[in-house]
């Protein structure tokens, strides 16, 4: 039994063979096998490994009979569909399971005076990368561009050569042993040259980062000793033991067939650990080795399969185990073909479909069609119009091979139908359960398994940048918010109302909300409703705050009744079209309001556009009496029991001026008191300073300086870091520019109300049922702006992982909003722009990406921790008011515009605006450009952009209250396209509507004909016609038409001669 199995290390993975071997020599090799040979875990590995055997000689047994392949498989009219019969089959073996590949190109060299080695002039992760001439430095990764003649002769070295696959091996000497054994065996090559083979392949590596050659200990002597000592039958035994590993015993586990790197014998000293850090965790090595050698006369060319992988010490570069070897020796004179045949089947090892044939290939003819369908699907660039030397730069976005894989139906389509187009959020999250507080429940159970690990995950430096970067931008809108509420409502809910709120909503929000990564703020319809009840309250002499509470009350209800009912279901019909206008409304808003404040800075601090240098001297502002005070004036002096004659006008402060009612006169006086030098110009510089640095800074991830860790850094904490700049900058100018102003104690505005507001208050009784009018209002409101932000956050496209909640997020924002409403605080709902600059900061790339690669998204850091010390800080501001006084403002609001401008990226309706400008040739390869006519999507835009204008001119008008109705309305407009659009269409541009329940059934029954149809139809047999002409002439075979090629057919004739030469050796 043993015999048997140890046979199968050789003759399961033979090629083609004529050869036949005498019993005696069949015994010898059996007993050679057994020596070198340890088991691997026992009799599960032994039975798993005799049954491959039996397989593999079946499958030579079938070959010699004339069949193509040993299983029971389908005849292939491509080698597409082979392959995609290769990858389609499941292999219970854990060796058949592909794995990341590092590919390493070796030539042998040798210099007189010196012993030879291997050399290595080339390695790929993904794109290529070359030893420059000079020896000392690597190429810049590029795009692989292979000669077609080569492509040729490489699948002519696999079809005539030596394949072993599935070899069991521990030392490079044994493989090197396995593979001439076979070569002389199958009269490949002449015994006579088979021992300076061996010594060939045994020669020692140069890797490009092993800087000192005088410290590497030689390995095997030189070329001119092989001649020398030919007789010598074990002159490499002393030497050999210094190729493999130190260990005695094999380098493979016995529970598993990987080779792990820790328990290698590895000299780290002698690894490039940077370049280990792109390798991913399980990869393994392909060797190519190739190289010219004066005693051959023609090629020796080996395609090897380990399994178990093994990690051979000191023939790749990096220390991990190796699958793959290719090994092409031949005659002096053709080293650039050999280096050029050695680029193509790394670069095929690369090829995302090859490398998985290779690891499923059973036999030489899966290699083959793996080449095959490879020449199947390559572009050829012509020769007079390309310079082959130019390196090409690997793209920012590799496209999918996946429907290479796939086997394709008739109409042209995927099997599995059409690629699934990301968005969308038709989960489980958004179905209706039926019962009570069903989706409320079903959150809470989704959510509850990650909360300790939501902490868990916020240790990372890139949390403390979001953080910090976050807290800063909140800040000055929920201040500005609290100082326009406080002149709306006569202080009674100001800036220290509106920290508290934030702070304390923003806690509960961050701790028990269903999406912690929305930031809470607030938005410009509550500020809106604010005035128009306040003016309300003032004209009817009733309690405001007491009549809001009510209002807060009975919202907060509703609120809670659409948990109930799962209300937050109907969110499934906001598509895309409704969130990008939304969105977009709101980055536009940020924008401009930015734009706005700057410009309002010279309102406060105006400057004198109309200088006479020539009167410089001359120019003065005074604060005198005024002439004619107003009305007002006048109450004020008589409140304050001031009289104009006993002040001293001269001798006013600016301040003490503007409290006393005064006027300005003079030259250098404008509209709002005296013009104030440089402070308007030095707010302009730190307002477009602060969006060039944080956008430069954030950038500084993809430039070419500094190591890839600190560019990393520099880009999460590049908006922190711009505002710490622009703080130092501005202090050490000392231009006295407006600062942040933060209220410095933590009591209510207004002495007459307190933290805690009755509902009823002074009010009539009916006041309390009749807020329930005004509460309808505020229920869209809330619901609206909550959901839309919500939606935005969890598409798909952010690749979450931790679920979403949509009930249990509305249920927290209710009950916080009835909260605020008692206290006497302002209310606080989703804020769209800051909650996407909190994803965008949270944003996880893959560390681990090949030279060349750009790194992949892989998702979101989802944590609970950088919402949380966000509005715990901001509680805490109150505390601060000496460091945050330094901030100035027009920093702040540089930073809204980037906020604005940044996450206006992500949105395809501006990239669809910039198309009615751009020539078709000049327009970007977007995918919905292949499969929508230009006409429909500029239609599918203007549409887009009436709606945003509409939105624009509520939002700013008085009407801002219907805002919230306006944006529902849009869900209306989004269905009313259904009749402009097809389904096809909108799938591309759009996200598609739930359909009715009815329509659901139709669509089925109607899905489940045609498949009944296509099922009778495959029943049918037809016949071939006559010539054995296919019935689809688009069809095409490329090995059948690559046999047709004149250049296939010289190869075909230079293997024939070789051949001829075989028969001409002397049997030994």
């Amino acid at each position: 039994r043993n015999d048997e199995e140890a046979v199968v290390d050789r003759g399961g993975t033979r090629s083609i063979l004529k050869t036949h071997f005498e019993k005696e020599d069949l015994e010898g090799h059996r007993t050679l096998f057994i020596g070198v040979h340890v088991p691997l875990g026992g009799r599960k590995s032994h039975r798993r490994h005799r049954h491959r055997g039996h397989k593999h000689r079946k499958r030579d047994r079938e070959r010699d009979s004339g069949l193509e392949d040993g299983r029971e498989s389908p005849p292939f009219d491509t080698p597409s569909q082979r392959v995609q019969f290769i990858l389609g089959t499941e292999d219970d073996d854990e060796e058949h399971i592909p794995h990341d590949l590092f590919t390493e190109l070796d030539e042998i060299c040798w210099r007189e005076g010196e012993d030879a080695e291997w050399r290595e002039t080339a390695r790929w992760l993904k794109f290529e990368e070359d030893v420059e001439d000079g020896g000392e430095r690597w190429s810049k990764p590029y795009v692989a561009t292979l000669s077609l003649h080569s492509l040729f002769e490489l699948r002519s070295c696999i079809l005539n050569g030596t394949v072993l696959l599935d070899m069991r091996a521990n030392s490079i000497e044994e493989i090197a042993d396995m593979i001439l054994d076979q070569q002389v065996g199958s009269g490949q090559l002449s015994e006579d040259v088979r021992h300076r083979v061996h010594e060939a392949l045994l020669k020692q590596h140069h890797h490009q980062n092993q800087k000192k050659l005088s410290n590497r200990i030689p390995i095997v002597r030189s070329f001119a000793d092989i001649g020398k000592k030919q007789s010598e039958p074990h002159s490499m035994d002393k030497n050999a033991g210094q190729v493999v590993s130190p260990q005695a015993t094999p380098a493979c586990n016995e529970n598993k067939n990987d080779v792990s790197r820790e328990n290698s014998t590895v000299d780290f000293s002698k690894v490039d650990l940077h370049f280990m850090k792109k390798i991913p965790p399980g990869a393994e090595a392909s060797n190519i080795l190739v190289g010219e050698l004066e005693f051959l006369d023609r090629a020796v060319v080996a395609f090897v399969r380990l399994s178990p992988a093994v990690l051979l010490t000191g023939l790749a570069e990096v220390p991990i185990p190796t699958r793959f070897l290719f090994i092409l020796l031949g005659p002096l004179g053709k080293g650039q073909q050999y280096h050029e045949i050695g680029r193509s089947i790394a670069t095929l090892m690369t090829d995302e479909v090859f490398h998985d044939v290779a690891y499923k290939a059973k036999d030489r003819n899966d290699l083959v069609s793996g080449i095959d369908e490879f020449l199947d699907q390559v572009t050829v660039l012509p020769p007079g119009e390309w310079d082959p030397t130019i390196r090409i730069e690997p793209p920012k976005n590799v496209p999918s091979q996946e429907k290479r894989k796939i086997p394709g139906v008739p109409n042209g389509t995927a099997a599995h139908g059409e690629a699934e187009h990301p968005g969308g959020h038709s989960g489980p999250e958004l179905q209706r359960t039926g019962k009570f507080f069903g989706g409320l429940i079903l959150d809470i159970k989704r959510k509850a398994p990650f909360f300790w690990s939501d902490f868990r995950d916020a240790l990372s430096l890139q949390c403390l940048a979001s953080f910090l970067f976050l807290y800063c931008a909140c800040m000055s809108p929920v201040i500005t918010f609290g100082g326009l509420l406080g002149e709306a409502t006569e202080g009674r809910i100001s800036a220290i109302e509106s920290l508290f709120g934030a702070s304390m909503t923003g806690i509960a929000y961050s701790l028990f909300g269903g999406q912690p990564l929305t930031i809470l703020g607030s938005t410009g319809p509550v500020l809106v409703f604010e005035k128009i009840l306040f003016k309300f309250c003032k004209e009817y002499g009733l309690s405001y705050l007491s009549l809001r509470a009510s209002i807060g009350l009975w919202t907060a209800i509703l609120c809670i009744i659409l948990v109930a009912t799962d209300a937050s279901s109907l969110v499934c019909y906001i598509t895309r079209f409704t969130e990008e206008a939304f969105a977009s409304l709101i980055c536009i808003i940020f924008i401009y309001e930015a734009l706005e404040k700057l410009f309002h800075l010279s309102e406060t601090y105006p400057i004198n556009m109309h200088n006479n240098l020539e009167l410089l001297t001359k120019y003065s502002c005074n604060c005198v009496e005024p002439e004619h005070p107003s009305n007002k004036t006048l109450q004020y002096w008589q409140d304050y029991n001031i009289s104009a004659s006993d002040v001293p006008w001269g001798n006013l402060t600016v301040s003490e001026c503007k409290k006393f009612h005064g006027e300005f006169v003079g030259r250098a006086c404008g509209h709002h008191g005296p013009y104030v030098p440089d402070v308007l110009f030095w707010s302009v510089i730190l307002f477009f300073s602060t969006v060039t640095l944080s956008s430069t800074l954030k950038q500084f991830k993809t430039s070419r300086y500094f190591p890839t860790k600190v560019r990393s850094v520099v880009s999460d904490f590049a908006v922190f870091l711009t505002i710490l700049s622009m703080v130092l900058i501005d202090y050490a100018i000392g231009i006295p520019s407006p600062k942040l102003q933060v209220p410095n104690a933590f009591k209510p505005t207004r002495d007459d109300r307190g933290w805690f507001i009755t509902p009823l208050g002074p009010n009539p009784w009916w006041t309390v049922i009749a807020a329930v009018i005004p509460a309808l209002l505020c229920t869209i409101l809330i619901f609206m702006d909550q959901q839309i932000t919500a939606v935005i956050i969890n598409r798909k496209e952010h690749k979450l992982k931790k679920g979403c909640g949509y009930h249990l997020d509305l249920l927290m924002v209710a009950v916080m909003l009835g909260v605020c409403s008692i206290m006497g605080l302002p209310w606080f709902v989703a804020a769209t722009v800051l909650s996407i600059s909190h994803v965008n900061s949270l944003k996880l790339e893959s560390e681990c990406s090949a030279p060349g690669e750009q790194p992949k998204f892989l998702g979101i850091r989802e944590q609970r921790v950088t919402g949380l010390m966000i509005f715990v800080l901001m509680g805490s501001s109150v505390f601060l008011t000496s460091i945050l006084k330094f901030i100035p403002m027009p920093v702040l609001y540089g930073v809204f515009l980037y906020m604005g401008a940044s996450s206006l990226k992500g949105i395809q309706l501006f990239d669809r605006i910039k198309l009615f400008w751009m020539p078709a040739k000049h327009q970007p390869d977007f995918i919905y450009l292949r499969h929508v006519p230009l006409r429909k999507v500029h239609l599918f835009t203007i549409i887009q952009l009436s709606c945003l204008v509409l939105l624009w001119i509520i939002k700013v008008s008085r009407a801002a209250i219907v805002f919230p109705m306006m944006v529902l309305a849009l869900v209306f407009v989004r269905k009313l396209m259904d009749f402009f659009f097809t389904k096809r269409e909108l799938s591309w541009l759009d996200d598609l509507m739930p359909e009715s329940k009815k329509k659901k059934l139709e669509d089925a029954e109607k899905e489940e004909e045609q498949s009944m149809l296509a099922m009778e139809e495959e029943g049918t047999v037809q016949l071939p016609l006559e010539g054995h002409y296919r019935d689809d002439p688009s069809v095409i075979n490329i090995s059948d038409e690559m046999a047709k090629t004149a250049v296939w057919k010289t190869l075909l004739i230079s293997s024939e001669n070789a051949k001829d030469k075989e028969s001409s050796f002397p049997s030994k």
